[in-house]
């Protein structure tokens, strides 16, 4: 297997070390690491020195260096995932406005208050992920999740973000940023295929019929066919 790293631009990289993982065999099932400084000079074949244990006070450094530090946080509760790259959080039901296209079949309603079913956001590196929740309660890992039927958003729960003015972070501070950035964008398409709702008018129909509404029926959301650890879990 080939394998290449663009670094990008004219920068001088230089090997400084390397970390090697070893595994036992099947009377161990115990992984460890190990750092390594390169020994060498500007010419010659690298070689690896002698086995140094990696310490916490190294890897917290390494992570510094690669940029997945995470700065502490005081978390809210509706804050369920917090890791370097991901954050995943909750909304109980609520009303928020919504915009659509003046020519598409909702244009109509568009501008006007809806009830939203509850919601589970999760963010990983600017990329958007929405499902629904049957109840307004703060989900567990065993929960299972519906299909959040909106345009823009694709029964895997990935979100077109088109329109919206997404923040640059995923970060706490951000999460009521990236909702009403989610919001404030105009719904324009259906995203991909599958069962989005069991509306029997589908996503037009299902908004058409919640215009000024007090609450959203969740009996009428699609099971995803997830929980909520599968969909923190998995990377897309």
């Amino acid at each position: 297997m080939d394998c290449s790293v663009y670094l990008g631009g004219p920068s001088q990289f230089e090997l400084r070390g390397a970390i090697l993982l070893y595994s036992g065999g099947q009377a161990s099932s115990g992984t460890f690491a190990s750092w390594h400084d390169v020994d060498g000079d500007d010419v010659g074949t690298p070689r690896l020195g002698p086995a140094v244990p990696l310490t916490t006070a190294f890897l917290r450094e390494l992570s510094r260096g690669l940029g997945a530090m995470t700065r502490p946080e005081v978390l809210p509760e509706n804050v369920l995932v917090r890791t370097p790259e991901t954050l995943v959080w909750w909304r109980p039901a609520q009303r928020r406005t919504m915009f659509f296209r003046h020519d598409d079949e909702l244009g109509a309603v568009s501008g006007r208050t809806f009830p939203q079913p509850p919601l589970l956001f999760r963010v990983t590196q600017r990329e958007l992920w929405i499902r629904a929740l049957a109840d307004s309660v703060r989900p567990t890992a065993s929960t299972a999740l519906m299909v959040a039927p909106y345009y823009n958003v694709n029964t895997e729960g990935a979100v077109c973000q088109g329109t919206m003015h997404s923040p640059e972070e995923a970060s706490v501070v951000a999460m009521e940023e990236w909702e009403r950035s989610f919001f404030e964008s105009e719904f324009t398409h259906i995203y991909g295929s599958g069962h989005f709702t069991r509306h029997p008018g589908g996503i037009a129909g299902l908004w058409s019929s919640l215009a000024g509404k007090g609450s959203f029926a969740t009996g009428q959301l699609s099971p995803a066919g997830e929980s909520l650890a599968q969909f923190v879990e998995r990377e897309r």
